[in-house]
């Protein structure tokens, strides 16, 4: 079987996410050198408030709030970010979102949550891309993590422009009313947010201001594969 492997790797070799070499047989997505420059935040071992917190510090009030890596440009981060958003690679995100799953179960504040809702994605992006990208985190998070996802209970009505050369103001403008939300979020107490990268953190406090329009007493958590450093 090893025989067979090694065969296969050299007919088909995988290639690293970060930098484009070749993979060895043992490695999985990232080679040796871009995995050590990918920088985790270790937020869940935190004891005071962390980046991730201070972003929505008197903005919305938040229950728990997680990001697994620290985006950065030009580095492995970019890559990966890059890869999963734009290049087709539901497995990357899965493998992201099993991680991110498995570092929750750890963080008590965790642990009532009733539902996933990934960051919807308009149907005329969705057609574009191929695939919500939040949703594909959402679903390795649940191989891990065990919480059902819901991707009806909120949607996005409105296709608004690329947010990446917006300031926070312009981005805030852009998505202010871009959510509908169902009813059926009234059955809910605490629900996680799940997005890929998180910047200034505006379609994420607007899609909080629609839930809590319908449901004003809905605790709220957030969870990112990314942050921006």
């Amino acid at each position: 079987m090893q025989i067979f492997d090694d065969l296969v790797h050299l007919i088909y070799p995988n290639c690293c996410v970060g930098c484009d070499g070749e993979l060895a047989v043992s490695e999985e997505f990232l080679c040796s050198t871009c995995s050590m420059e990918i920088s985790p935040t270790n937020f869940h071992l935190y004891k005071e408030p962390t980046e991730m917190d201070k972003l929505f510090w008197g903005r919305k009030e938040v229950h728990q709030t997680y990001a697994h890596l620290f985006f950065e440009k030009d580095k492995a981060s970019q890559s990966v970010l890059f890869s999963i958003k734009y290049q087709d690679n539901p497995d990357l995100a899965i493998y992201f979102g099993k991680q991110i799953g498995e570092i929750l179960q750890t963080i008590p504040n965790f642990s009532d949550v009733d539902a996933i809702l990934p960051v919807p994605l308009h149907p005329k992006k969705l057609f574009i891309r191929g695939y919500n990208q939040s949703l594909v985190l959402a679903k390795g998070l649940h191989e891990t993590f065990s919480k059902p996802i819901d991707e009806k209970a909120i949607i996005r009505s409105v296709h608004s422009e690329s947010q990446t050369k917006k300031s926070r103001f312009q981005r805030w403008d852009n998505v202010g009313t871009i959510f509908k939300v169902n009813q059926s979020i009234e059955k809910y107490n605490h629900v996680l947010i799940i997005d890929d990268v998180i910047t200034t953190g505006s379609t994420v406090e607007a899609m909080m201001n629609a839930l809590h329009e319908i449901n004003p007493k809905l605790r709220i958590s957030v969870v990112t594969l990314a942050i921006a450093k």
